[in-house]
């Protein structure tokens, strides 16, 4: 392959990976899946009744390799029979959400009604306005996802098939809106009421945040509030994952020689090790700007 049509092919597939980062971590949002919906649950049991949807079908990783993977097992039939690849995905990525709407659905009931002794009530109005946005955003995700495999094993020459690449994007989509976008949704929208930073302690456990800007907080909400940063980021995070990821072997073509294979890992290593030095910096500038942690002025103040 030319190099300029492999650079067009990883900014494609850049691009799709960024919104399906972004809509795989809205999605968690709304039906509060993975790390944050711990609080969730434990809210009924603390005496906190709320209208936040709690699905948690599994954690993000295997659940979006579960739906990733059905997508690209449908598609990956329909094109082996002759459809479109178009259809064919777009048709995969439908079915992929109609099963993950049918595990939220269930999940929530069943997570629900287990909560009665807390007096934790079945919201079927939640339900029903949850639901579709839980499986647009989950079309969005593995079509997403599909485009990138697809074109992987088209453009690129992959010798993995279509559903196992889904299968493996899935996985670290999920991973990465576990880890990245759950922390904006997790520590900071569901303790508005506590201070900024403070953390949680173990007193306010289960008091998340109930109201919302007009009436009861819900999943779709906390989607709303997550779309300003929590979930571009995880969008970001995903695209240069799967664009650099490629783009070292594309600058350094591994085809020239094993010493030119040599050069796209060293250089891979080293993309790495800048990322780890610009985290490090970007952290200690926030510090330097907005003050150091209470801990550190504790410490000072005793140390004086």
């Amino acid at each position: 392959m030319e190099p300029l049509t492999g650079m067009g092919v990883l900014a494609l597939m850049g691009a799709a990976a960024t919104i399906a980062g972004a809509s795989e971590d809205l999605e968690s949002d709304v039906g509060s899946q993975s790390n944050p919906n711990s609080q969730v649950q434990l809210a009924p049991q603390m005496m906190y009744p709320h209208r936040i949807h709690s699905k948690a079908v599994s954690g993000e990783p295997p659940s979006n390799a579960l739906m990733c993977a059905i997508g690209g097992t449908t598609a990956s039939v329909l094109i082996s029979t002759g459809a479109s690849a178009v259809l064919a995905l777009a048709i995969g990525a439908i079915v992929a959400a109609a099963i993950h709407g049918t595990y939220s659905i269930t999940a929530y009931m069943g997570r629900s009604a287990s909560q009665k002794r807390f007096k934790q009530p079945v919201y079927l109005d939640v339900i029903r306005s949850h639901t579709p946005v839980i499986m647009g955003y989950a079309f969005i995700t593995t079509i997403c996802i599909l485009v990138v495999s697809y074109l992987m094993v088209t453009a690129l020459a992959h010798p993995f098939p279509l559903p196992l690449l889904a299968f493996i994007w899935g996985i670290t989509v999920g991973a990465i809106g576990s880890s990245t976008g759950d922390v904006h949704y997790g520590a900071e929208r569901q303790f508005q009421n506590v201070e900024y930073g403070s953390g949680l302690n173990a007193a306010n456990s289960g008091n998340i945040v109930r109201k919302a800007e007009s009436g009861l907080r819900n999943g779709i909400d906390n989607s709303w509030f997550c779309a300003k940063f929590g979930g571009p980021v995880t969008g970001l995070a995903f695209g240069m994952t799967v664009f650099l990821s490629g783009w070292v072997t594309a600058v350094f073509d591994a085809t020239k020689g094993d010493a030119i294979g040599w050069v796209s890992v060293i250089a891979g290593v080293i993309i790495v090790l800048m990322l780890i030095l610009w985290n490090r910096n970007i952290e200690v500038a926030a510090r330097a700007a907005y003050g150091p942690y209470k801990e550190d002025e504790a410490e000072a103040e005793v140390a004086a």
